[in-house]
């Protein structure tokens, strides 16, 4: 029967190193972790299972990394983790990134070192993330929120970005807009905000019009409405304006009604997310409505599934607001004019 030193031998590394990929994989390199593994499977050593007992039979904590609390779609969908979590018997150990790719993976090792059961993800991008790639080789189980692989296999459970973008431009096209832009927040750290550009981008290709590049922010839950303004002036000004996700637009309505800009008389403004705050504003904000109660929950019932695999899309809405209107014939250059 092969043991831990003929596993390490094959591998080309120390016992110790072999054993850490047992007991801590996530403190090894990827490169590394998967010459253990491989050596192992060819030599059908079976490691004694203590260890990862710990992590996912007698634990009862489910990690869950966030990019932020301050955006209300995120902490809706944590409460709605929690409930599910706590119906099934689990805790949560929750941490946020800050929309910095680089701190995920100090996160994920520290909650690995936790002895988590598995972990709930959303991280800046699924397709080239090292640390989904070190998680599924030491085979702990997660699954992503929001992210939507387009090359990895990764178990995933999201609404269908592109396509939700894509309607939400072609719902300002039928209101007469022609002008359209798309405001986000730093483009690296969301790979959802770059398959909604690329609906926008649809959206504005079909119907024989120009795609703007993104205005990007250097937010991601504040606009500076100094960098739209540029653009609202001119032949070519723009009439409408999708945002990324609500707080991006509230912040620039807000912006707007002090630039002495009207929404949604001289610019309409679209969100993405379908935040509760949206509807109590004046003018309330149309928006992308995900549901983030619903996804959160799935969210824990897929991990727990303790075999979770492939992208389950969830259902979007389009809901109307007094933030969008049809073409009014004014422009920005007509501020203070009679109407």
């Amino acid at each position: 029967m092969a043991d831990l030193i003929s596993v390490a031998k094959v591998a080309g590394v120390s016992r110790a190193t072999a054993a850490r990929a047992f007991s801590d994989p996530h403190l090894l390199r990827a490169d590394t972790l998967r010459k253990v593994l491989t050596a192992a499977e060819q030599l059908g050593f079976r490691p004694n299972h203590i260890a990862r007992q710990l992590r996912t039979q007698s634990s009862t904590t489910v990690g869950v990394l966030l990019p932020s609390l301050l955006n209300p779609v995120f902490a809706r969908q944590l409460q709605a983790m929690e409930q599910q979590a706590r119906l099934a018997g689990y805790g949560l150990l929750v941490a946020t990134s800050d929309y910095k790719p680089e701190r995920e993976a100090a996160i994920v090792e520290h909650m690995l070192n936790q002895r988590v059961a598995g972990l709930v993800l959303t991280v800046a991008d699924a397709d080239n993330s090292a640390i989904l790639q070190t998680l599924h080789q030491a085979g702990m189980p997660f699954v992503l929120a929001h992210n939507v692989p387009q090359t990895a296999q990764w178990p995933a459970i999201c609404v269908d970005n592109r396509r939700a973008m894509q309607q939400a431009t072609e719902h300002l096209l039928g209101l007469g807009h022609r002008q359209i832009g798309m405001i986000a927040g730093p483009m690296l750290q969301s790979d959802r905000a770059r398959l909604r550009y690329q609906g926008y981008c649809d959206a504005m290709q079909a119907a024989g019009l120009c795609a703007r590049p993104v205005l990007e922010m250097a937010s991601h839950t504040h606009a500076d409405f100094a960098l739209l303004q540029p653009h609202l002036r001119g032949g070519s000004a723009l009439s409408a304006v999708i945002c990324s996700n609500d707080l991006l637009a509230i912040s620039l309505i807000g912006g707007a009604a002090r630039a002495g800009v009207r929404v949604p008389r001289q610019l309409s403004v679209m969100g993405f997310d379908g935040i509760d705050i949206g509807e109590q504003m004046a003018p309330s904000l149309a928006s992308v409505v995900q549901p983030a109660a619903s996804l959160g929950a799935a969210a824990i019932d897929l991990l727990l599934d303790h075999a979770p695999r492939g992208t389950r899309v969830l259902a979007h809405q389009l809901r109307g607001g007094e933030s969008i209107a049809a073409r009014a014939f004014s422009s920005i250059a007509n501020i203070g004019e009679p109407s």
